[in-house]
């Protein structure tokens, strides 16, 4: 008699794939408010435009015929040009000068242990809450002693002491995230510790120091405070007190004002456009916690 054969146990039926919170909102319940989102953001930039862009007087709502007539009374009677060439060298100062003040004290904080340092890292982050009002008190009567007023190198300094504890702090936690062992490897093959810095540590750091060094740029080049406070001269003066003496008690002129924060608007878009990657990539570095 043949044995029976043997019977196969069934296989438990696989559940389906629990959907998620977010797989079953409808789409239109995402896409709406994201579609308002936008038309209130980019709704006041059309807004700009069409002033900058459509003649003095007109009402239309499109900017045609299109007239630039805006724009070269401000880059030429209005010494936009001047005060462009006054923001650019600030903007750039700022950026190497906090860039490279950083990265030393960064260094410091992140690979030597001493006394006071969480203290010193407190102050830092204590240092964020201070408005930059406060600052222009003591900083005024510095620079009136070292005979700065009115030199582009006093708003230079105000806006590197105003940007260098975030930028120190974030510095420190880019260094954090690069093994120690690679700067001992170095020094095991004949580098002195600055060499080994240079040649290992600095290349690992470009997205960092993007991210510093484009977010102290930006933070410059739009600051109104310290130009207007250090600088009395017309042709020392830079773009946001440029803008501002477009308006007037009396009157405002519109088109001139909105061509000139679309002159002030654009390089830091273009700066921003070329180095998104890198500044992502740089702040979520900074993030982690080495």
């Amino acid at each position: 008699m043949a044995p029976a054969p043997e019977r196969v146990a069934a296989e438990p039926a696989r559940p389906g794939r629990k959907r998620r919170a977010w797989d079953q909102v409808p789409r239109w319940q995402i896409y709406v408010p994201l579609t308002i989102y936008l038309l209130f953001t980019l709704i006041p930039f059309y807004w700009i435009l069409l002033f900058a862009l459509r003649p003095a007087g007109s009402t239309s709502l499109v900017p045609w015929p299109m007239t630039f007539e805006h724009f070269e009374k401000v880059w030429t009677e209005r010494s936009f040009g001047t005060y462009f060439t006054n923001s650019v060298y600030v903007g750039l100062a700022t950026l190497v000068l906090t860039t490279v003040v950083a990265l030393a004290g960064g260094y410091a904080l992140a690979r030597f242990d001493f006394r006071l340092k969480r203290g010193f890292m407190l102050a830092l982050l204590c240092s964020q809450f201070v408005p930059g009002a406060l600052l222009l008190v003591p900083l005024f009567q510095i620079f009136a002693n070292l005979r700065m007023i009115n030199s582009l190198g006093s708003v230079v300094l105000a806006e590197t002491v105003f940007q260098l504890p975030l930028s120190m702090i974030l510095i420190s936690g880019f260094i954090r995230n690069v093994p120690y062992s690679l700067e001992e490897a170095a020094w095991v093959d004949g580098c002195n510790r600055l060499t080994g810095f240079r040649i290992v540590v600095l290349p690992l750091l470009r997205p960092g120091l993007i991210a510093v060094g484009s977010f102290a740029f930006v933070h410059a080049w739009n600051h109104f405070l310290f130009a207007l406070m250090f600088l009395s001269d017309q042709g020392k003066q830079t773009i946001p007190v440029g803008l501002n003496t477009l308006m007037s008690a009396d009157s405002v002129d519109l088109g001139a004002l909105a061509a000139g924060g679309i002159i002030a608007a654009v390089p830091v878009v273009i700066v921003f456009a070329f180095i998104q990657k890198w500044l992502i990539t740089g702040f979520s570095a900074g993030a982690v916690k080495g």
